[in-house]
């Protein structure tokens, strides 16, 4: 066997695995453009922190309310056709945004640009399980999370260049049409290279009867998820105001803070997936809810570029876990159901998790350091509920690639 085919099979690549790459930095290129900045653009506009807490807290909510129809959707008909209206929904937001420059618009706009990860993402995790045996989903999973965070590294540094030539408002809106133009050439790639594989799941549309099929040990890890995540969106929006506003960097160097925390990430990947597929899953959890915690700390602590640096760093070690903990959802869902109930986990969690991101204005017109410190509490509640009533995944038996 030849070396360049030892490393398809260890990586798990397979057309459609290769295809899914394509689209996703495609997509997340677009999607992270502005992404990462609308709080600076509505803050431009005139939106107060109120503004950019709605925004935060409607990411959280909606992204919890679309993933379950996602799910629903892409058993019903496919994750090709799926993908490809979850990707036109997402081009219609980018449009109100570019041709409405109010405050308003981008939040109107959200409910539809807002919608591609959470409805994409059980379409995604569906792909991966009908393209890739049981014990190279972990793998196929870690790959999408590697390869998602190109665009979430080289995006915003590109979109940090146009608000420095263009300004804090045209910068943003011309980010989002060049999201639009990358939205376009996704689909007809999407749509020419992606092949639909295996039979199509049920499409259960009653969350309350998915949810009996969830296993007590993918409940605990739905609670543990929930308080880490609280950690998460408390501080997520006004990380970039604590930065530019009050540290004073640049957009430029915020953008490079991004691009330093995916770089983390990214660097990790592949080696913590190899040894999680040969040990125990739950060290790797656990390290990634740690550092969820320590990042707000880490926040707090910063008073220039270098010590953001060391927050950002940080922030990117919360990848250790987060393939494995995505393939234990695939691995526990009946075969049938992966996509619902990959919804229905995001349904509950992110329901929940929005009124951490509505909190979170709040507490920033406390204080900024209040809003850290109460991120980092529920991050230690999760990990330590985690540590205590988390189970570790079985090791899987190797099985011999599909051609």
């Amino acid at each position: 066997m030849s070396i360049t085919r030892r490393i398809v099979d260890f990586l798990g690549l397979r057309r459609n695995i290769a295809a899914l790459l394509v689209m996703v930095v495609l997509v997340g290129m677009g999607e992270k453009l502005g992404e990462r900045f609308l709080p600076i653009y509505l803050l431009a506009l005139g939106g107060g922190a109120y503004s950019i807490g709605l925004l935060n807290g409607l990411d959280n909510l909606l992204s919890a309310l679309y993933a379950f129809p996602g799910g629903y959707l892409s058993d019903r008909i496919g994750y090709k056709r799926a993908l490809l209206v979850f990707n036109l929904v997402s081009m219609a937001g980018y449009l109100v945004v570019i041709l409405w420059p109010t405050w308003q618009a981008v939040i109107i706009g959200a409910f539809a640009f807002i919608s591609w990860d959470a409805l994409s993402l059980p379409a995604t995790m569906s792909l991966v399980a009908a393209a890739l045996p049981k014990d190279k989903r972990t793998m196929g999973v870690t790959l999408h999370s590697f390869v998602r965070r190109i665009p979430m590294a080289l995006g915003p540094v590109i979109g940090g260049l146009f608000i420095a030539w263009f300004g804090e408002r045209d910068g943003v809106r011309l980010a989002f049409v060049l999201a639009l133009v990358l939205g376009f050439v996704a689909i007809v790639l999407q749509q020419s290279l992606i092949e639909e594989k295996g039979a199509r799941g049920k499409g259960e549309g009653h969350p309350l009867r998915l949810f009996r099929h969830m296993t007590p040990d993918l409940r605990n890890l739905l609670v543990s998820d929930i308080l880490v995540r609280f950690c998460e969106q408390i501080p997520y929006a006004f990380a970039v105001v604590w930065a530019m506003k009050v540290v004073g960097v640049s957009s430029v160097q915020f953008g490079l803070l991004t691009t330093i925390e995916m770089l983390t990430a990214m660097l990790i990947y592949i080696p913590v997936a190899y040894l999680a597929d040969r040990s125990g899953k739950k060290p790797f959890v656990a390290i990634t809810f740690l550092n969820f915690t320590l990042f707000p700390l880490a926040l707090l602590l910063s008073r220039s570029f270098a010590g953001l640096v060391v927050a950002f760093i940080i922030r990117g070690l919360k990848e250790f876990g987060e393939p494995t903990r995505k393939a234990l959802i695939m691995d526990l869902a009946p075969e049938d159901q992966k996509a619902g109930m990959f919804g229905l986990y995001y349904l509950i969690r992110d329901v929940i998790v929005a009124f951490a991101a509505f909190g979170g204005a709040w507490l920033w017109t406390i204080s900024p350091q209040v809003n850290f410190l109460a991120a980092a509490a529920f991050g230690a509640a999760g990990t330590l509920y985690f540590v205590f009533f988390g189970r570790d995944l079985p090791k899987l038996r190797t099985e011999r690639p599909t051609s």
